[in-house]
């Protein structure tokens, strides 16, 4: 086989009988092996499969892999016999990565590590230039490393060391079989690797001694029974592409305007080159009330004949104590997962792909360990929906990957509690839907959300209740199993018929009596005081196409929680790709491509330049839109940062998507968010700072377009410091620009005839509204102080203290509660000042000490501390009704009080602790009433 120009021409030849050998010295040249004379430009291949020149220690080897570039666009070579293997991956330096292709050649009986630098995709051999040879010789190694930036990425790619006499390299290569087969081959070639038992145990050092189930979210560490030892979560791994032998090109991260549209075309293709196959995928849901698993859960997990292929297992109330609410730690997220992995369908074996967990949420996801290589692009997120909009008492948490060519999401939620807060609930839904976003491996797509996945499954405690239904009621219909009755008076029906919640998604029918709230231990209905009446709050919904719902019911064979566990049986319709079809779609667009390419460059359409946001609030988003109309070339686009700007935006403006692309006579919508919070509310309140931006939207080889952003932002009390609240008798709105930026600009500690004609307040009248109130109507609240409030609540509270419209507060007493501890976390000077936060925390167990330090603030804030310490002293008093206690109430107002300067590292939990402690000891002494 021999090369000219960029063609490679095989077979037998009359030149070659005559001619003496030129690849090997001394080699025959019979008829089936064609024989080339092989010079600096020219290569040949013997069709035993190796790669032949002359003078192979001192020719440029750039024809290798020139070869290696053109015989196959997914770099994988069946037909070289082991002899080549490639790879493609990441070097990483200190200050940059770069992407390189990897080649494993043999030459003469030698092997060597070949490194190339490749621009696009390198399609051709022109792509492509040879950059350095490791030869792999004595004192040459390659092992798999974790470095200290991986530690908590679970999907993160493989990490490979590479050492030898002259080199030392970090490469990171796409999670699969093609990499794993490329490590295997490296490890074979080492010298002193001789015969099968110590190429095995070579194997087992460099590929199966991993540890890919360990970071953050994702802490337990898989503890199988003996059965299952040999199935762990090694086998799975997220990885930008897919990861399965027939469909290695999608595993390849390569990253550009020409590799996005490359995949935005095949996406459209999909149906050319997929096929539909059903997998069973198990879907489960249990509140566990805080209690740790004293009971199997196989009448929950295993209680159907067929093994799943997947397990999407969720828990709420995980841990409902104090440590796991405020500093989300828990020995329950290592006991539950124990104890389902171990109650796992004993018909299978299966290895766990990931677990998420947020407070008391925790989502498990398990597949079948034959379909675990079929299993990529793993993210998770956590999206806290308590109170102040963060506390992840209430949220949802999610696991989003690929089964195949299909996109899964699996969302488990907790929403809020109490018959009537069904508002609350639709609202804590449509928060995690906005904000939970899962980041693509291709830096140049924006994220993904919840809706941008072909199949959605949705579990949890949803909390949505029976009503108008009194609770004999309601028994009367369970007791009679006339639950498709009782189901018109539930609360999720009536909210998804009108379409404020859950549109689009689908719930199956309901045969099964509710699943809250029993007596833990037995199945009989709750006793308690409160009595609360049955409910459907455990629920099971799906979203899109090609699933069916095989079995929806409860478990009233477990007993150890006030809920019972509810589980679905699915098939669903996954896309699985056919290789040839593949990659005849893949070389299709590539040729197209290819003519298209340098026909002109992009240009777009803009539908508006300039934009107004008029009457801007704290907290209150607005959102304009318009669209990019392209043109006939593929372009892609991002927002870029203006000189000496190391955003593309002021803080207080996103845009939605910031980057991506456009194929040719398409077009993209996208929104401006202007959201003004805590840490830019003080400077646009003082006037110096104004709403108004230029964003530039780049084309990638086109020019740049300039955005016009400006709005009026309405000032509030809300980011203002307590020293100019107090000087401010009217509110804030009524004042003129100029007062509001000469009392914001006041320095902290100012002289006493700064102000001789008036006199400030001793604590801000806002502050002292929103405590007057919950003292007055909340005393006696349930859960004050720990459940969150309506937005639109919140935002009449907002209106109500910045113009005194109105006497008193609208709003419930949670969201009055909530507006207070906004209110706090806003002030750009906490209530202790920055500079006597170390001391505060030197002095935590010694209250004269902390009497001194708190003697040493500015008086402003030592009377809105006294006095709030006065305040939640009074709730103390009311313990036996609203459920507070010291521990609670100085976590939470612990960490808004007392808070680390700006620049100060983010307090870890011993410092946490530490700032409870400081203010337990105000609580705990008597004091005077507000």
């Amino acid at each position: 086989m021999k090369k000219t120009g960029s063609n490679y021409v095989a077979g037998c030849s009359k030149v070659c009988k005559t001619a003496s050998p030129a690849c090997v010295s001394g080699a025959a040249a019979p008829c089936y092996q064609e024989c080339c004379q092989a010079t600096p430009k020219t290569s040949c291949l013997k069709l035993d499969g190796n790669v032949h020149f002359n003078g192979a220690g001192q020719v440029a080897l750039a024809p290798i892999l020139k070869l290696l570039a053109c015989v196959d666009l997914c770099l994988c070579w069946p037909f070289l016999d082991h002899e080549l293997h490639a790879v493609q991956g990441i070097l990483a330096g200190e200050e940059s990565v770069e992407s390189r292709l990897l080649g494993l050649v043999r030459t003469h009986g030698e092997h060597a590590l070949f490194l190339y630098t490749h621009r696009r995709m390198a399609i051709t051999a022109e792509d492509v230039c040879l950059e350095r040879v490791v030869p792999i010789t004595e004192g040459f190694a390659a092992e798999e490393v974790t470095p200290d930036s991986d530690l908590h990425i679970i999907g993160s790619d493989v990490t490979v060391q590479i050492s030898s006499e002259d080199a030392q390299l970090v490469v990171r290569l796409p999670f699969g079989s093609h990499t794993r087969t490329f490590l295997q081959e490296i490890s074979k070639c080492r010298p002193g690797v001789v015969g099968s038992e110590d190429i095995n145990e070579n194997e087992k050092n460099l590929v199966v001694n991993h540890s890919w189930s360990h970071n953050s979210d994702d802490k337990a560490t898989p503890r199988q029974s003996e059965s299952k030892m040999d199935v762990t979560s090694e086998m799975v791994r997220s990885s930008s592409g897919m990861v399965s032998d027939k469909a290695c090109i999608l595993s390849e991260q390569k990253f550009g305007l020409r590799d996005t549209i490359v995949k935005s075309q095949l996406v459209l293709k999909e149906d050319s080159y997929t096929y539909l196959q059903n997998f069973r995928f198990f879907i489960g849901t249990y509140n566990v009330n805080g209690q740790s698993p004293k009971e199997s859960l196989l009448p929950w997990l295993s209680h159907y004949v067929e093994p799943p292929d997947v397990y999407c297992v969720g828990f709420q109330e995980l841990d409902l104590s104090k440590e796991a609410f405020f500093f989300n730690d828990t020995p329950k997220e290592e006991e539950w997962f124990k104890a389902v992995t171990d109650s796992l369908h004993p018909g299978a074996k299966y290895a766990k792909v990931k677990l998420v967990r947020l407070v008391g949420m925790m989502l498990l996801l398990y597949v079948k360990a034959d379909h675990a290589l079929n299993i990529s692009e793993v993210e998770t997120e956590t999206v806290g929906t308590g109170i102040m909009g963060r506390m992840g008492n209430k949220g949802g948490v999610a696991i989003r990957f690929k089964f195949h060519n299909t996109s899964v999401c699996i969302v488990n939620s907790h929403l809020a509690a109490h018959t009537e807060e069904y508002e609350r609930r639709n609202q804590d839904f449509k928060d995690i839907c906005s904000r939970m976003q899962f980041c693509q491996s291709d830096p140049n797509l924006p994220p993904l959300t919840i809706s941008k996945h072909d199949v959605i499954l949705w579990l949890g405690d949803l909390n949505y209740r029976i009503e108008p239904l009194g609770l004999e009621k309601v028994k009367m219909h369970i007791e009679k199993e006339e639950f498709q009755g009782l189901y018109q008076y539930d609360q999720l029906k009536k909210q998804m018929d009108a379409k404020a919640v859950f549109d689009g998604f689908t719930e199956g029918k309901i045969t099964f009596q509710p699943t809250y709230k029993y007596d833990t231990g037995c199945d009989d209905w709750d006793t308690s005081e409160k009595c609360r009446a049955p409910a459907w709050c455990d629920r099971i919904l799906w979203k899109g196409k090609n699933i069916s719902q095989l079995n929806y019911r409860s478990h009233m064979a477990l007993k150890n929680s006030d809920h019972k566990p509810v589980s679905s049986i699915f098939d669903i319709g996954v896309k699985v790709v056919n290789e040839e079809l593949y990659r005849k779609a893949f070389e299709e667009i590539v040729r197209s491509l290819d003519k298209m390419e340098n026909a002109s460059i992009p240009s777009v359409i803009l539908s508006q330049r300039e934009f107004f946001f008029k009457d801007v609030k704290y907290m209150q988003l607005q959102v304009e839109t318009f669209t990019i109309r392209n043109g006939q070339v593929p372009c892609q686009f991002e927002f870029i940062n203006k000189l000496d700007e190391d955003k593309y935006c002021k803080e207080w403006l996103i845009a939605n998507p910031s980057k991506g692309f456009l194929l040719p006579d398409s077009e993209m919508t996208i929104e401006l968010e202007l959201f003004v919070n805590k840490s830019t509310a003080t400077c646009l309140n003082s006037g110096e700072e104004k709403l108004e931006d230029i964003l530039i939207l780049h084309l990638d080889r086109g020019k740049d377009y300039f955005l016009s952003v400006m709005g009026n932002y309405l000032p509030s009390c809300f980011g203002s410091p307590i020293q100019t609240l107090c000087y401010m008798r009217e509110p804030i709105r009524d004042m003129s620009a100029e007062s509001i930026r000469e009392l914001t600009l006041l320095p902290l500690q100012m002289s006493d005839d700064i102000f001789r004609d008036e006199k400030p307040l001793d604590i801000p009248k806002e502050l002292w509204m929103m405590v007057d109130h919950l003292y007055r109507n909340a005393s006696q609240q349930e859960d004050l102080f720990q459940q969150p409030g309506l937005r639109s609540e919140f935002e009449q509270i907002r209106d109500c203290l910045d113009t005194a419209m109105l006497d008193t507060l609208l709003g419930s007493n949670h969201s009055v509660a909530e507006a207070l501890l906004l209110f706090l976390e806003s002030l750009p000077e906490p209530v202790i000042c920055y500079s006597l936060y170390n001391n505060c925390l030197h002095c935590a167990n010694n209250y004269t000490l902390s009497r001194q330090v708190v003697s040493m603030l500015p008086m402003c804030h030592k009377n809105v501390f006294n006095y709030l310490m006065a305040f939640l002293q009074e709730l103390l008093k009311n313990s036996g009704k609203n459920h507070l206690d010291v521990n609670i109430l100085a976590s939470i107002f612990g960490g808004l009080l007392l808070r680390p300067p700006p620049q100060h590292p983010a307090p870890d939990v011993t410092e946490k602790r530490k700032a409870q402690q400081f203010i337990e000891q105000f609580l705990l002494r008597e004091g005077n009433s507000p």
